[in-house]
């Protein structure tokens, strides 16, 4: 089978496509014929400890097989995940994943749409409401809104019942309004914690003076989460790296089936083109996900 390989510790010029073996399921995971697989900027940077290695870490696909002890899919089923990344990912032809991280993809959405899902649904899903413990009418602000992360977190906060402020510059500001806002700030034109109400809970994917201002905006109980990176002195937050979910993808895949969740998409390429995917991952101005079509819509 074609995989995407970066073989050298470095950027996009280090990866190849190559032939190699198709990957034999064990026992409790399942071969899935990868249809979409997107990527993650900086991603080259994680498996440089155990080269050669296959990038990428969502994908959407259909089962083709399965190893032993899988009882919850079959041979045809559609599915989409986020795979450890401690292991090869998932920029192939063929991937075996273990069937715990595999859940049916949406049906609204092809399978371009659902691997541009996982990782930054995940991430949004887990800051907010298990780090977060965001509520029904609670107020969040996310910093970074219209993010990869964010724009995706917005949906989520809306479809719990928060009211939502979000932070975005430039063009970012449609989009975090488009993704659902109920407030957008634009953080070139001053002190965002001089022009909103205090908020129960501070979702931060953008780091940075941004997440070092956010104690000034909470109320007394709030809370911060970041992704973005560990909190400086003085700031008070929980940051935390996504983990695959099977239960909650689940979840997400009924909010894209209602309507109540959409992904952006920047550009797709072939996989025969992953060496320009990853160099558009790495441009600024970016907006939306960068998908590699592999094989079937």
């Amino acid at each position: 089978m074609r995989a995407v390989r970066l073989i050298a510790p470095g950027g996009p010029e280090d990866l190849l496509i190559e032939e190699i073996d198709r990957p034999v399921p064990a026992v409790g995971e399942a071969l899935v014929r990868v249809h979409a697989a997107a990527i993650t900027r900086d991603e080259l940077e994680w498996p440089v400890d155990r080269l050669p290695a296959t990038p990428s870490y969502e994908l959407s696909g259909v089962v083709e097989q399965i190893g032993e002890r899988v009882v919850e899919l079959a041979p045809g089923d559609e599915v989409f995940a986020l795979t450890p990344f401690d292991r090869d990912g998932v920029a192939a032809e063929y991937a075996a994943v273990a069937a715990g991280f595999l859940a049916r993809k949406p049906k609204a959405t092809g399978h371009i749409e659902s691997a541009a899902i996982p990782m930054g649904t995940l991430t949004g899903w887990q800051g907010l409401f298990v780090h977060g413990g965001l509520q029904p009418d609670e107020r969040v602000l996310i910093l970074g809104a219209a993010g990869g992360v964010g724009h995706l977190a917005v949906q989520l906060a809306r479809s719990r019942g928060a009211r939502v402020i979000g932070t975005a510059s430039g063009t970012g500001l449609a989009i975090a309004r488009s993704s659902g806002a109920d407030e957008v700030i634009d953080r070139t034109a001053g002190r965002f914690e001089d022009a909103i109400e205090p908020v129960d809970l501070v979702f931060d994917t953008a780091g940075g003076e941004l997440l070092g201002r956010s104690p000034h905006v909470l109320r007394p109980g709030g809370r911060i989460v970041t992704v973005a990176e560990s909190p400086p002195e003085g700031v008070e937050a929980t940051y935390f790296v996504v983990e695959p979910d099977r239960d909650q993808l689940v979840e997400i895949s009924a909010l894209v089936d209602r309507g109540e969740l959409r992904p952006t998409i920047d550009r797709v390429y072939d996989l025969g083109d992953a060496r320009a995917a990853f160099e558009r991952s790495l441009e600024q101005g970016k907006r939306g996900k960068v998908v590699l079509h592999v094989g079937g819509d």
